[in-house]
């Protein structure tokens, strides 16, 4: 005879069959989202925009064309922006959407504010860039553009100013950790891959299933010179805190710049440029 528990509650075998294949249906369910998930990772990461989908002309005569070539093989294409009487040159990483013809505008802006020079170049599978992009060759890209600046150009490391925004941080970031330069110019920027995951479906263990990882927090402690970020308080596509965290992360000097009711797109307001010109004067090289 069986002796039935009374402090455990009865479940008809029936219901018990029930139960187990609704466990398993969300198991299932859940495992599959994970996985497509993974699959899409590369898409969450880089939207680029071929110039046969989308161009720009420049807006500009002065604005040159320049072919670079990157380590990993893909041929980089680039604008070249001179600045009569410039003071120091912008390495210009952009982010992950569109491709470097839809930063015209910006580009001739700082240009103008910071009187620099500005080379701007798309990452692989972006504009008229050739490959397709990935962690590795974003950062050959972003260091065929480098050496373009300091071995084609002449231009002394210490003129060089890393400009970087949202996924472009990352790239800055790399170069910055690589080689000399006057400061670090960091524009809404994140922590990690993995914490943009970990953010953005916070019910799925996402960050330890990332492949992409653009490590920045770990990075950014190899960075010895200036550092300057902004970020905006309501920014919808990187979170507050992941910029507040690179930026604390950083070695001084360094200045964090908060921008409130800011999106991630919001154009960025007269007086941040002001700020940024005071604190290169502060931290101007030797």
């Amino acid at each position: 005879m069986s002796v039935v528990d009374p402090a455990r509650p009865f479940i008809a075998p029936k219901r018990r069959r029930r139960l187990r294949r609704w466990l398993y249906a969300a198991v299932l369910a859940y495992l599959g989202v994970l996985i497509l998930l993974l699959a899409l990772e590369r898409r969450f990461i880089f939207v680029p925009s071929t110039a046969a989908q989308s161009w720009h002309e420049k807006p500009d005569p002065r604005f040159e064309d320049v072919t670079l070539h990157a380590a990993t093989g893909e041929v980089i294409h680039a604008w070249w922006l001179p600045q009569p009487g410039a003071t120091g040159v912008l390495h210009y990483s952009h982010g992950n959407a569109g491709n470097l013809s839809h930063r015209a505008p910006g580009i001739l802006r700082w240009a103008q504010e910071l009187n620099v020079s500005v080379l701007i170049y798309d990452y692989p599978g972006y504009g008229r860039s050739e490959g397709r992009a990935n962690e590795e060759n974003c950062y050959a890209a972003a260091e065929a553009a480098y050496q373009w600046l300091t071995d084609v150009q002449k231009v002394e490391p210490k003129q060089v100013l890393l400009l970087g925004a949202s996924l472009g941080a990352s790239m800055a970031v790399e170069m910055a950790r690589q080689h000399d330069h006057r400061a670090l110019i960091l524009i809404k920027p994140f922590s990690s891959i993995p914490d943009m995951a970990q953010a953005r479906f916070p019910w799925l263990p996402a960050r330890y299933f990332v492949r992409h990882k653009f490590d920045n927090v770990a990075k950014i402690r190899d960075c010895h010179r200036p550092v300057f970020v902004v970020h905006g308080t309501t920014d919808t596509v990187i979170p507050y805190r992941l910029g507040k965290r690179l930026y604390e992360a950083a070695n001084e000097p360094k200045e964090f710049v908060t921008l409130d009711g800011h999106d991630h797109n919001t154009s960025l307001p007269g007086d941040f440029f002001e700020r940024l010109r005071a604190f290169l004067d502060q931290h101007a090289p030797n």
